[in-house]
């Protein structure tokens, strides 16, 4: 074997048996050096020079970043998350043709798309959905995040959140309850411009809560401003705190009639 492609192997394995340990300061610090010595393999993206060890480079590089990308979930790093997924990317597209399907290839597309989600980015989530084959988008990874995505524009929170039950990979988990909270935070914005109070009870049920201590802990963590008395959830208090904007009413309509006289003069 060549010795730059067993070094990185050799590497690679103390980088795995770090992964197992859970040890991710150590795995981080063994993915910055595989990241530097991948850099002298011209079978990689973006040359892919047709180089004697160049299936074998492409597969063990393309092992590496899926590590990296299943790294940064565990250690709740999504800027880390991007970087490495993009840097994997071409592996799935440009080096489909050389290299065997990947069983990771659908949980991490699927997890890249419920990323997308959490981050509010629809656009970008459709637009790398138009680029899946039709075999992905039959695969439960790739089902499981565009159901999810019917369910938030819908409005169906219940079925976002009883989702979480049924994930198809572990990796997701981190990702949906950073969408349940999301959908908390949507629905509890609606429910103090809508109500004065409500109900310990009702507002349990509203922010789909299971029981009355996760509700008062949910309260005391993301809405200080929420008063608990009397077996209700009082709003008041934060619309009180809310800033009222005034309105420049004089300052419009001078600026109004003076596009009006604009107007007339164009015309």
């Amino acid at each position: 074997m060549d010795p730059k492609l067993t070094e990185v192997s050799q590497f690679f394995d103390r980088f795995k048996a770090a992964f197992v340990r859970n040890d991710f300061d150590t795995c981080a610090t063994f993915l910055s050096q595989l990241k530097v010595l991948l850099t002298e393999f011209k079978s990689l993206p973006p040359l892919f020079e047709d180089t004697p060890n160049a299936v074998q480079e492409l597969t063990i590089a393309r092992d590496i970043y899926e590590h990296a990308v299943v790294l940064s979930v565990k250690t709740e790093d999504q800027d880390a998350f991007e970087r490495d997924f993009f840097q994997l990317k071409p592996y799935y597209t440009d080096a489909r043709s050389r290299l065997s399907l990947s069983p990771q290839e659908f949980p991490i597309l699927g997890l890249n798309l419920l990323r997308l989600l959490v981050q509010n980015r629809i656009a970008e989530f459709h637009t790398e959905l138009e680029l899946l084959s039709s075999a992905a988008l039959e695969n439960p990874c790739i089902k499981h995040a565009v159901e999810l995505e019917q369910s938030f524009m819908e409005g169906a929170y219940n079925r976002v959140l009883t989702a979480r039950q049924t994930v198809p990979h572990e990796t997701y988990v981190y990702f949906m309850d950073l969408l349940a909270k999301t959908v908390r935070d949507e629905i509890a914005g609606c429910s103090e411009k809508a109500y004065d109070y409500l109900s310990i009870n009702d507002a349990r049920q509203m922010l789909l809560f299971s029981s009355d201590q996760e509700l008062s802990e949910y309260i005391k963590e993301e809405h200080p401003e929420w008063e608990i008395k009397k077996g209700s959830v009082f709003f008041q208090k934060a619309k009180e705190s809310a800033p009222c904007k005034e309105i420049p009413s004089l300052q419009l309509i001078n600026q109004t009639l003076s596009y009006a006289r604009e107007l007339e003069r164009i015309v």
